[in-house]
């Protein structure tokens, strides 16, 4: 068994998106600051209203996959093929944009706590182009998991087992095969699971503080920190205070990434193609 440990941490930043969505990103900051396969990852929490009211009006993306996790709140999405989407507390949302989608994501309220994450998921050369596709995930289709040390799961994405027993997530066929799991910790607590070997995988603790690695020689990882992990076919994290984090891991794709904003290619000339279907109406 090859335990798991803390590689590097990448501390998050306050920016804003949208119109204005004030936002912490540790993903995504910079070409750096990605780990294959996953490109960003934004975490939006506030109670006041004017941090968020502006929302995400209407842009386009090419090139990946998005899952958007909300704990406390209420956004609409809605695209151009059609559909509409209501994404609430303890909900999310899994987007292809392939090779184009122009979409809006608006929040339902005046008042009250708005918190969730936003996580882009590379796509391979061979899928960029393939046809959007967009599907809601109802909290009812993700029950919490109680484990044997007293915490929690809830699997969004992928596969993960516990006690000698797989569960599978909502959200299935993810190109990068990405798991996508909210872990809950009571304080004294330990939570072990088996991972792919070779896949990449980072923690983002967003309350209290995690413990990575075996136990005699753990590190600690803050809250609103990505902490990069290295290879192994274990991870083990420990819990001397309560804590709540995110655990992604999936398949690295292993090719040139070129962004531009909402555009994500492997070369300089498919982002100005991207850039010139936006501006003809051609990207959808």
């Amino acid at each position: 068994m090859n335990i798991r440990t803390l590689q590097h941490i990448i501390p998050s930043i306050a920016t804003a998106d949208g119109g204005g969505v004030k936002l912490r990103r540790s993903l995504g900051q910079n070409q750096a600051h990605r780990v294959d396969p996953f490109l960003m990852l934004d975490e939006f929490s506030s109670a006041n209203a004017d941090d968020y009211i502006a929302g995400f009006p209407e842009h386009p993306h090419r090139g990946f996959e998005t899952i958007t996790y909300m704990l406390d709140g209420h956004m609409l999405h809605q695209d151009h093929l059609g559909n509409r989407g209501d994404l609430k507390s303890g909900g999310a949302q899994w987007m292809t944009a392939g090779r184009g989608i122009i979409h809006s994501e608006m929040p339902q309220q005046e008042s009250g706590r708005m918190r969730g994450f936003q996580l882009w998921v590379n796509l391979p050369a061979k899928e960029k182009m393939k046809p959007a596709r967009y599907q809601d995930i109802q909290p009812e289709a993700m029950p919490w998991l109680t484990l044997a040390d007293g915490g929690s799961v809830k699997i969004i994405a992928g596969n993960a087992e516990f006690a000698g027993q797989l569960h599978a997530g909502p959200i299935q066929g993810i190109s990068a095969d990405a798991l996508f799991l909210d872990v809950r910790l009571p304080a004294g607590s330990h939570f072990e699971l088996p991972l792919t070997s070779d896949y990449n995988a980072f923690v983002y603790p967003y309350e209290g503080q995690a413990l990575i690695g075996p136990q005699l020689a753990a590190q600690p990882l803050a809250s609103q920190q990505a902490g990069v992990l290295s290879l192994g076919d274990q991870l083990e994290i420990w819990a001397d205070q309560p804590v709540a984090f995110l655990l992604l891991a999936g398949r690295p794709i292993g090719e040139a990434i070129v962004q531009h904003g909402p555009f994500v290619m492997n070369t300089q000339a498919e982002i100005q193609q991207a850039i010139a279907d936006y501006k003809a109406g051609r990207l959808v």
